[in-house]
Order: C-alpha cells, then sequence, then structure tokens
C-alpha cells in the first residue's frame, strides 16, 4: 500500500494550488501520464441526430456545455464532476435568442454560445451566460452564420467565424466575416472581412486560393470556418474552408494580415495513395492516380515550440452544394482530355475514378470544356503548417485511411468522396507529450498522436467514438475533475458524448 500511496505521489506533483474557480494554475502542476493509453472511462447519450455537436468544459463548476439541435434549439447542462458517470442537470434555451447553435466555448465562469439566425444570411449573435447559474450576462450582435466560437487563451478576447453561406438560390450571399469581442471593454465587437485583400485575388488564385460560385464576389465568397488563436493571445489564424486557406488575424490592431493558399496534394505519389471507389472490391486499400486533392480544413489547433507557431490543420473537404449552385461532379460524368488522360476510357469505368467525386471548378486548365486535371475534396489527411508564413511542414498522407482500415474502421462508402473525412482537432499535453488528436467523421473515430516535434508527428493509437465525432476537445490534468488528462468527443449523429483518459506511469 505505501508503495502505491508513493507512486501516485510521484504521478502528480504536490506542488499545484488552485484558484478560487477550482482550476489549478501552478505550472508545476504534472501527471505523469502514457499519452498512448488513452481509454473509454464515460459514456452519455444526450439525443439524436444534432445532438452532442460541441462540448466547453467549466473548471470552476465541472460542468461540461453541450450543443444540442436535435429536437429543440438549446444547450445541455452535464455534471461532469465524475466523468464516469455523467448525468444532464439543466439546459439553456436557444429560442430567446434565433436558430441553432453552433459552437460553445468557456472563460473564467463565462459561457459564450454563437448562434446563427432563424435568417442564416442575416447577422447571428454571440450569447454569454454566468456559468454557474446560467444568466444572461451579454448579447452581442456579430457577422451571418457564426459558426465557431472561441474564448482567447488570456480571456480578452471572444472570436467567431462568421462563414457567410449564401440562401440556395445565391441571391443573397452575405460576406464571410470575423467578429472580435473585447470582453473587458462591456464586450464590443469589431467584425472584419476581407476586402482588404481584394487587390490581391490574382495571386492568391495562383497559389491555390479559391474564389468561385454564380457571384464570383471575392469578399462575399470567403467562408471563414474555425479558428485558433496563440497561446500569448496576440494572433489568430482562421481556416477559410471552402476558399482552401488560413488567414492570419493581429487581435491588438484587430486586422488581417495575410492570407496562406494552402495549394493541393497530389495523388500520384508515393505515401500518398487512395481509395476513390466505393463499388472495387477493395475496401481503403490505396494505389495511385492522377488527382489532386484540395486540402480545405475544418478544425485548426496551434502549438508554438521554439518560436515558431505550427498549425494543426484537420483537412475535411467540403463541398458548395445549393439549389442554384453545384461544384461536385463524377468522374464518369466529365469529359477528360486525352492528351492529360490517355486511358481516359479505362479511368472513367466505377471501380477506377468514375464515381469519385471532383469540382467541376477547376481543371480545365485551357479552356477547351475537358479536364486537363482532376481536385477532388479534401486531402484525407491532418496537416502541419508553419504559422508565420504558411508552409507545409507535415501531412499525414494516407496514414489516416491505413489505421482506420487496419482497425476495421474505414467506412468503404465513402471512399469515393472524401474517405475518412478528418473534421476536428485539439491539441495538448500529456505527461510530457505534446498530443493532436484528430476526430474522423466517416470512420467514427480518433486518431492520437504524439507531436512533440511538430514536425514528425507519430502515431500512437485510434479510439472509436460515437457516430460522425464533431467536437473533439482535451481538458488538461490541472482543470480536470479527476485531475488526469480527459478527451471529450462529441457526435452529431447519435448524440453520444465520450470521454477517455490515459493511464499513470
Amino acid at each position: 500500500m505505501k508503495k502505491l500511496i508513493l507512486l501516485s505521489l510521484l504521478s502528480v506533483s504536490l506542488f499545484a494550488c488552485k484558484k478560487n474557480d477550482g482550476e489549478t494554475t501552478d505550472p508545476e502542476f504534472f501527471v505523469n501520464e502514457d499519452a498512448a493509453t488513452f481509454a473509454e472511462v464515460g459514456l452519455l447519450d444526450i439525443g439524436d441526430t444534432g445532438a452532442a455537436e460541441i462540448s466547453a468544459y467549466d473548471p470552476a463548476t465541472k460542468r461540461l456545455f453541450v450543443v444540442n439541435n436535435s429536437s429543440v434549439n438549446k444547450i445541455d447542462v452535464i455534471d461532469f464532476s465524475n466523468p464516469a458517470s455523467m448525468k444532464v442537470i439543466s439546459s439553456i434555451s436557444m429560442t430567446p435568442y434565433g436558430g441553432a447553435v453552433n459552437s460553445l466555448s468557456v472563460y473564467d465562469g463565462k459561457l459564450a454560445a454563437a448562434i446563427e439566425s432563424t435568417d442564416k444570411q442575416a447577422n447571428g449573435k454571440v450569447a454569454v451566460f454566468k456559468t454557474s447559474d446560467y444568466s444572461e450576462l451579454k448579447v452581442i450582435t456579430v457577422g451571418a452564420l457564426p459558426d465557431m466560437i472561441t474564448f482567447s487563451p488570456d480571456g480578452k478576447y471572444i472570436l467567431t467565424a462568421n462563414e457567410g453561406e449564401p440562401n440556395a438560390t445565391y441571391t443573397n450571399d452575405p460576406a464571410g466575416s470575423v467578429s472580435i469581442i473585447t470582453v473587458d471593454n462591456n464586450y464590443a465587437v469589431n467584425t472584419i472581412d476581407f476586402s482588404s485583400f481584394a487587390g490581391q485575388r490574382a495571386a492568391l488564385i495562383a497559389k491555390g486560393f479559391r474564389i468561385f460560385g454564380p457571384g464570383n464576389d471575392f469578399v462575399k465568397d470567403i467562408e471563414p470556418e474555425y479558428i485558433t488563436v496563440s497561446e500569448d493571445s496576440k494572433t489568430a489564424w482562421v481556416t477559410l474552408q471552402e476558399n482552401n486557406g488560413i488567414v492570419k488575424l493581429d487581435l491588438a490592431s484587430k486586422t488581417f494580415t495575410s492570407i496562406f493558399p494552402l495549394g493541393f496534394k497530389d495523388y500520384n505519389v508515393s505515401g500518398n495513395e487512395i481509395d476513390p471507389s466505393d463499388r472495387d472490391s477493395k475496401v481503403g486499400v490505396g494505389a495511385l492516380w492522377p488527382v489532386k486533392g484540395i486540402y480545405m480544413p475544418d478544425a485548426i489547433g496551434v502549438y508554438t515550440t521554439n518560436n515558431i507557431p505550427y498549425l494543426f490543420t484537420a483537412n475535411e473537404g467540403d463541398a458548395r452544394e445549393y439549389t442554384a449552385f453545384v461544384e461536385a461532379k463524377r468522374v464518369k460524368d466529365i469529359t477528360l482530355d486525352a492528351t492529360a488522360f490517355p486511358t481516359r476510357s479505362a479511368l472513367r469505368a466505377d471501380d477506377q475514378l468514375g464515381r469519385l467525386n471532383i469540382t467541376s471548378t477547376l481543371g480545365d486548365t485551357d479552356g477547351d470544356g475537358d479536364f486537363d486535371a482532376l481536385y477532388s475534396f479534401g486531402a484525407r489527411s491532418f496537416s502541419v503548417w508553419n504559422g508565420n508564413d504558411g508552409t507545409q511542414v507535415f501531412d499525414s498522407k494516407n496514414e489516416l485511411d491505413k489505421v482506420t482500415v487496419a482497425a476495421g474502421l474505414y467506412d468503404d462508402n465513402r471512399s469515393d468522396d472524401k474517405s475518412v473525412e478528418p473534421e476536428g482537432i485539439a491539441i495538448g499535453k500529456v505527461g510530457n507529450k505534446m498530443v493532436a488528436f484528430v476526430g474522423m467523421e466517416r470512420a467514427d473515430a480518433v486518431a492520437v498522436y504524439d507531436v512533440t516535434d511538430p514536425i514528425k508527428p507519430k502515431f500512437l493509437q485510434l479510439l472509436k467514438s460515437g457516430d460522425a465525432p464533431e467536437g473533439v476537445m482535451f481538458i488538461p490534468a490541472k482543470n480536470s475533475p479527476t485531475q488526469k488528462s480527459l478527451l471529450v468527443v462529441s457526435s452529431e449523429e447519435d448524440g453520444v458524448v465520450k470521454v477517455f483518459t490515459p493511464k499513470t506511469i
């Protein structure tokens, strides 16, 4: 017994202290954990499709706040004091605020919710509540369709990525924007669009940035998706998913400073082999194909080391599909250039490239009506980029496909589209390692990577999630109700919240 107690004391530093809100703040707090040993310790089902989309945790009250749009628009409040025995204890109705709640973030006893308007093209709202009694603190108007929200690490700012999607007929296409709310200035808001980059349009497109659709309007066409903020709360980076880019934001001046076009991934290069068909005899077994992937990241996280901010992106991909405009086509339904594709008849077969969805907005390089190149949605991977200049320093290539195939979790019905669809990502420190958690919507799984060296991530393990994991949230041991690292995965198709924790060493 004495030996077990001694090991426990060695694994958790005795120098940790607590703030009044219950959050451990001392940097010497340390739990010696094995990042390759995460295992499920809790599960809660809060609804059906649309439930459990995004979660946020408050260490002061030990409550988990979860988006639930399954039947009515609300935020469910979960007692998280014991993750192995979670229970819903209350809910916050979103009816007074507009339409669906899309995202949540918590800081210092405040819960911020991003809420779209009932008219999705109209300005949305951010509602801020006390985590203790759910009372309303402030309601702020932001841009159209706020899709993601986050506090800066210092709590000074609340930021929203306002996607600004068009209506079905493309007759109303609001500008995409980012709203910056200054908390200590009575929640004053600055909403900024991308008009300052309009003069760089041609140069950005030449590097793989996408401006397309019926309106072909630079400012209206850009659609922010997800935000990450540097540890010093000075810089933010925002994914522009449909546009295949990342924009850098200076928070002090509240201005965008640069856009990083992300270029394309070549599936005809060794290591990038893919399975492009859901009608062949193989399940996820890749081969080389004359196709390129458009990275089109959804979630993004940042980890700074050696004074370089490294950006981690989940390269999901997304096609625009509206009544007035549908960009996706199958390869068998287009005309391939005879010179670029000498075996074009064979390639159009269903068990070859015929079933693969590609964008109709790229590939006709000479304007003669046939396709000289093929560009599919997403990159079936996660990537790491230098946050200073946008240079790619790592891509997981086809490893996510391989590990899900090996685990029996690969969904071959999605091979013709975006494969495992990496969508969520979270970064955190587990023991002595920096770790990335990559949620895959179509594999119903989370891949765990050691990213201590961000240029050379190493796969550690695969975790089975609920159906279509949307929210991937890491709770460091210092803030955890168990004083151990926790991974919370919320899944939008079955309403399941799962909690995972690693073993201590």
